[in-house]
């Protein structure tokens, strides 16, 4: 019984352990493939806009930052589907947008882990 016990005090470090090490690889994702033109800090605009409050915000609508016409344009709403396609193809959700040379991330597990960082990430 008491072996039980000390194993179930310890599960919430356990479920901390993996939602920290989850965070990790999801930000080591976002600078791997994101970091060079966009931040994920409020307001910090780089070659790319920050990606601060992502989700819910239509594309091309982010405060202190010149869009492309495409995306200003296009309709798009935030969300993690939509995500997930733009970072998978950029050129096949939008058109004509300026995400140039990026032309996408091919495996969904890295997709997920930068859209589930991107859920999470505090100032």
């Amino acid at each position: 019984m008491r072996r039980l016990a000390i194993g179930l005090l310890a599960l919430p470090f356990a479920f901390a352990h993996a939602a920290s090490a989850a965070d990790e690889a999801g930000q080591e994702a976002f600078n791997n493939h994101c970091r060079t033109c966009h931040s994920w800090k409020q307001g910090d605009n780089r070659l790319g806009p920050s990606l601060h409050g992502v989700f819910g915000r239509k594309a091309g609508s982010a405060e202190g930052f010149g869009f492309s016409e495409a995306l200003k344009k296009s309709g798009v709403t935030w969300d993690e589907g939509s995500l997930d396609k733009f970072i998978a193809n950029p050129d096949g959700l939008i058109p004509n947008n300026n995400m140039k040379p990026f032309t996408g991330v091919a495996d969904a597990g890295t997709r997920k882990q930068i859209i589930d960082f991107l859920k999470t990430a505090k100032d």
